[in-house]
This record gives structure tokens, C-alpha cells and sequence, in this order.
């Protein structure tokens, strides 16, 4: 079992996972980022829930960012305790990541398709990365300011993510969708959580650090090709 925490947004979000389902999850969003105030307790809720020990856990998972500087100091501090502490893997992925797993696990998508998931950097800022259907490519993200020249590309463009819907009036071309997928989750975990663990794709506890995304030099999105 692997226990879960994403706090890279607004979302504050907890999931036991196992054998690729979630057994338990709790989260809450707020603009107030709850996630001092929160985290904690939904990790307790959690494994009370499923009647799980901390010593039942093999593994502890992380959202990596980029986002929140201190929602992800947050979430990264709890996990690293906790995998110390127990002395069992340590586990990330970056929001877009899990953004990513979950559009592919709940829509469908035409071929080709390039799928842009937007985690909100402020003003019109976001931190996002072009992901071609059926890549196996590594991400990268980058800091971009939208506007109404982006992605004028014929591909179609699915957006998605607390930072896409603030440009859902701007990117107006026919081309381009946008999902009702707003935040990255500990459940989107689910997707990722075999792979990672099968290629023993672990963080060095002592030295991981999340990508907190403050220090960029933004650029202007263009087309992907």
C-alpha cells in the first residue's frame, strides 16, 4: 500500500493506494490553501478509514510541483518524515504528471492529439508542457504566458488544469478543448504508482526537493511544431 499527498495547488489531497485502486482518499480545495491546517489530519482520516497502520505502508508518494512554494514545502516535508521514519520508498511525480494520467485514464482522445496540462503561475503565467498521444517522451515543463497567438498549430489541443481555464476565452480557435479536470490529485497516483514502482523509480529521502517553480524566465506559448 502507498500512501499519497498532492499539495502543489489549492488542492490539498490524500489517497491510500493499492495495487493500482484507491482504498481511501480525502482532499479539499480552498483559496486560503488549507494545506498547514489539512494535510495532516486527511492523512490520519485516510488510514483510519481503511483501517491501515503506517507500518502496513511499502511506499510514500509526493506531487513534486511545480506550484505553491509553501504547499509543496508542506506535502514534501511530510513525506520525506514519514519515509525516513519508516524506512520505505520515497515516490513523486510532477502535477502535470498525474494531470496527464488522469485525462488519458478518463477521456478520449482522437489521434494525434497534443495534450497541454496548466498549473497556474499567476497573471497570464502558467507552468504547463506539450504532451503528443501516445508519447513516451519525458515532460518538459516550462513557464509560459498564454495569449491569443498560442497554439495556432491545426493539431487539436486539449487543455486542462487550474491554469487552463483562465484562458478559455482567449484560445477561442476550433481546434482547441478544454477538460473538466481542474487539479492534480493523490488519487491520479493510481496511474502511476505500478510503473514507478516496478522500475524502482525512487527519491533519494535525504537530498529529494520539489520543483517549486519560482525562479523562470517566462516565455510566449507557440505552436508544438
Amino acid at each position: 500500500m502507498v500512501l499519497a499527498l498532492e499539495t502543489s495547488t489549492k488542492n490539498c489531497s490524500v489517497a491510500l493506494i493499492e495495487h493500482s485502486t484507491v482504498r481511501a482518499q480525502k482532499e479539499a480545495h480552498s483559496d486560503q490553501y488549507i494545506h498547514s491546517e489539512s494535510l495532516h489530519l486527511f492523512m490520519q482520516d485516510v488510514l483510519q478509514e481503511a483501517a491501515v497502520a503506517p507500518a502496513d505502508l511499502k511506499a510514500i508518494a509526493v506531487g513534486a510541483g511545480p506550484g505553491s512554494y509553501t504547499g509543496l514545502r508542506i506535502g514534501v516535508s511530510a513525506a520525506k518524515a514519514m519515509a525516513y521514519s519508516l524506512q520505505i520508498p520515497l515516490i513523486s511525480a510532477t502535477g502535470l504528471e498525474l494531470l496527464i494520467a488522469a485525462a488519458l485514464h478518463q477521456f478520449q482522445f482522437p489521434p494525434k492529439a497534443m495534450l497541454h496540462p496548466m498549473i497556474d503561475a499567476r497573471r497570464m503565467e502558467v507552468y504547463t508542457a506539450a504532451h503528443k498521444l501516445g508519447s513516451k517522451d519525458e515532460l518538459s515543463i516550462a513557464a509560459q504566458i498564454i495569449d491569443e497567438n498560442s497554439y495556432q498549430d491545426p493539431v487539436e489541443h486539449f487543455f486542462f488544469g487550474d491554469g487552463a481555464s483562465k484562458f478559455e476565452e482567449t484560445l477561442k480557435a476550433q481546434n482547441h478543448h478544454f477538460l473538466d479536470l481542474t487539479y492534480p490529485s493523490a488519487s491520479h497516483f493510481q496511474y502511476l504508482i505500478a510503473d514507478k514502482i516496478n522500475n524502482e523509480q525512487f527519491e533519494d529521502v535525504a537530498y529529494f526537493e520539489p520543483f517549486y517553480g519560482k525562479d523562470f524566465q517566462a516565455i510566449k506559448a507557440k505552436s508544438v511544431f
